[in-house]
């Protein structure tokens, strides 16, 4: 009796300690004004939101394939294709896979040689990674927009184009580990390479990298000294169409000249202005600076720049196309809130989901030149 006294003694005394230090630690905290502040409970549950390929961290919801294909129509298919099979820019996310890799779970193509092409459905060997990954990232114009049960939706609807699920089936946080057991690459993750520390991860431990003259004589950078002849840029046919066996892949469109070396012309060049863009005053200055605001806040940024080319055109090459136009600002508010297609190339840029008086801001910020 005397021993479980003393074993309940020093439990109590640990206790005692631990409390201690949390205390010192708060003051600690406390005595180095300016410098960071405890997380609050509603900041550690807006940020702890990943999920571990064991599925603890993943909420509870579930989400059609049907319900699926109505999301990623409006917020997806602009960026990923309908069918996942992507567009000029982003590479492919369904293709490679077959049945059999479904039953073996070791995608056969990714040891091919030839068969060039490497899908995200290819190469993904947990359903958490991608739930994951929609959640906290997609869409990429609003990451962290999409509710619970819409990105077991998306996640479902992706895995049914890649034939692991039915078109009738709802994924839910039930049946999400049975999913798993039919990812056609689930087998295809090593930890063999030792970039996870511990014996029980892979080769010991051991990095497969010594980083032996790393960062010593590297080359200079290279320049090139002759590009392709115009002439002789389709000798061969499009080489963009070349190397297309899984969906769309990157390549030079060498049926239309490039702008610039290394890069390629836009689809439909932009017009000449007919009328000069006005030199901006004070006030056009101050609304400007408004418009830019915004162009900032509805995340317009993400495909677009003030000057350059992105994966949209500059604004000021939209202002300079449309300068002609009388009724520019009404026009280019109707493609921001419905949506366009065509005009300057493959890529469309989905409807954009906000105010009415942001969209006709924007449009006469435009309009007048997009300055900046």
């Amino acid at each position: 009796m005397s021993s479980f006294r003393e074993a309940c003694a020093r439990l109590a005394l640990a206790g005692l300690t631990l409390a201690a230090a949390g205390a010192a630690w708060g003051q600690g905290a406390a005595a180095y004004p300016g410098i960071g502040r405890p997380a609050t409970p509603k900041e550690i549950v807006a940020w702890d939101i990943d999920v571990r390929p064991d599925f603890k961290g993943l909420p509870q919801g579930s989400g059609s394939v049907a319900q699926g294909m109505d999301i990623w129509e409006a917020k997806c298919a602009s960026c990923h294709g309908v069918f996942g099979e992507s567009n000029e820019v982003f590479a492919p996310l369904i293709g490679g896979t077959t049945k059999d890799d479904i039953r073996t779970g070791r995608v056969k193509r990714l040891t091919d040689a030839s068969f060039p092409g490497r899908t995200t459905m290819m190469k993904l060997s947990s359903v958490s990674t991608l739930w994951d990954y929609i959640h906290r990232a997609m869409p990429w114009n609003a990451p962290k927009s999409l509710k619970v049960d819409e990105v077991y939706a998306v996640t479902a609807y992706v895995l049914n184009l890649g034939d692991v699920v039915p078109e009738n089936f709802t994924l839910s946080d039930r049946n999400i580990a049975e999913v798993q057991k039919l990812l056609p690459n689930r087998n295809g993750m090593t930890t063999d390479h030792g970039l996870w520390p511990g014996r029980g991860m892979g080769n010991g431990g051991k990095p497969d990298v010594k980083a032996v003259a790393c960062m010593k004589d590297c080359a200079t950078e290279a320049k090139v000294a002759s590009f392709l002849p115009d002439h002789a840029r389709n000798a061969h046919g499009n080489l963009a169409e070349q190397n297309r066996l899984v969906g769309a892949q990157h390549g030079a469109d060498t049926t239309r000249p490039p702008t610039t070396a290394g890069a390629t012309a836009p689809r439909v060049a932009a017009a000449a202005p007919a009328t000069p863009a006005p030199a901006p005053s004070a006030a056009g200055a101050a609304g400007s600076a408004a418009a830019i605001a915004l162009f900032a806040k509805h995340n317009c940024t993400a495909c677009h720049a003030v000057d350059r080319k992105i994966l949209g055109p500059a604004m000021q090459d939209v202002a300079k196309k449309h300068a002609g136009r009388a009724d520019r600002v009404e026009y280019l508010a109707g493609k921001i809130l419905g949506g366009a297609a065509g005009t300057w190339g493959a890529i469309p840029m989905p409807a954009q989901n906000i105010p009415k008086a942001d969209a006709q801001a924007l449009a006469q910020w435009v309009a007048a030149g997009a300055a900046r």
